[in-house]
């Protein structure tokens, strides 16, 4: 009962942590005369995955790799399959033309980029087991810098609608960055020591719970906001956020996690999930070329839905 009260109020603490972060910083960014366009950019951006960051870093540091790579695992199939599905059923989203082309090919890549590095024996029988190591984590940020420099360029020539930033007074923003920054630190520690103590009394593997309760409970606020944007008539908004936040999932969180600790790669089941994802964003793929051009239909978001809770019940026998 004392793992799964941490765990519960870990995830509390880090998602209400993270909006405290974002909205102190983007107050200082503001008053320093950073554009809007920017701050939704980097600080906005960056600042949804700071969660699932928080918690892979103490992951890392616990040796919890498990449950590390099954926090970015899970939280990408359940963005595709589960949000994307979700948010398709309640409206047909409309998808652009440099997501179908661009941005979903590179969340492509980026998985199966993963797959490479993880599986360093299968290629090379002499190396010493399958690690994500430091220097893989390095090449990883490499691609985020890349992927950066691309969605600045895009925002530049098409550029989009931006939220305004609210300005507060500085003591405000200071206080609001710096709690966001503590309820980090303090509710990944919470949630690390929860999912670890109840996977040990459950008998549940590490890997499962992150992929599970933690990768779907950091995955609810991205939910809420794709619930809210189809109910809005903005479903197409959705696509753009979830294909963004799989690629820092991977090159940012991965790649800072593996530099402070390598992390090892379970062999076959860590590749049962991989392979989801990369089934996933295929399928992600498809659907907007071939099967309904431009836009993911309440048919295929149906399809996408029943595919997430089936791969849920495979968690079950692959171990």
């Amino acid at each position: 009962m004392i793992s799964i009260l941490l765990l519960l109020a870990g995830l509390a603490l880090t998602l209400f942590s993270a909006n405290w972060l974002v909205e102190g910083a983007s107050s200082i960014a503001k008053r320093f005369h950073v554009s809007d366009l920017v701050i939704g950019l980097t600080i906005v951006a960056l600042g949804t995955s700071t969660p699932e960051l928080a918690i892979n870093i103490f992951s890392a540091l616990e040796g919890s790799s498990g449950l590390a790579i099954g926090n970015v695992l899970g939280s990408n199939i359940a963005n595709i399959l589960l949000i994307l599905g979700v948010t398709a059923i309640i409206s047909e989203i409309k998808v652009t033309t440099n997501t179908t082309w661009k941005e979903i090919p590179f969340s492509l890549l980026a998985a199966v980029t993963i797959g490479i590095m993880a599986n360093d024996q299968w290629l090379d029988p002499s190396a010493n087991g399958n690690f994500i190591s430091r220097t893989d984590g390095m090449v990883l940020l490499c691609f985020l810098i890349i992927f950066m420099v691309y969605t600045f360029e895009i925002a530049r020539f098409h550029p989009d609608p931006v939220e305004q930033v609210q300005v507060m007074p500085v003591w405000k923003s200071i206080v609001y960055a710096v709690v966001g920054i503590c309820g980090l630190f303090f509710g990944g520690k919470l949630l690390v020591d929860g999912a670890v103590g109840l996977a040990q009394m459950i008998g549940m593997s590490e890997r499962v719970i992150g992929l599970t309760i933690v990768a779907i409970g950091t995955s609810v606020p991205e939910l809420a906001t794709s619930i809210a944007a189809a109910l809005k008539g903005k479903a197409g908004m959705a696509v753009g956020n979830v294909v963004g936040s799989n690629i820092l999932n991977i090159f940012l969180i991965l790649g800072t996690t593996a530099i402070i600790h390598p992390l090892p790669f379970q062999v076959p089941a860590m590749n049962h999930d991989l392979g989801l994802v990369v089934m996933a964003s295929l399928l992600l793929f498809l659907a907007t070329v071939i099967f309904t051009p431009k836009k993911i239909s309440r048919r295929e978001g149906v399809v996408f839905v029943a595919l997430y809770v089936l791969y849920l019940g495979s968690l079950v026998f692959v171990k």
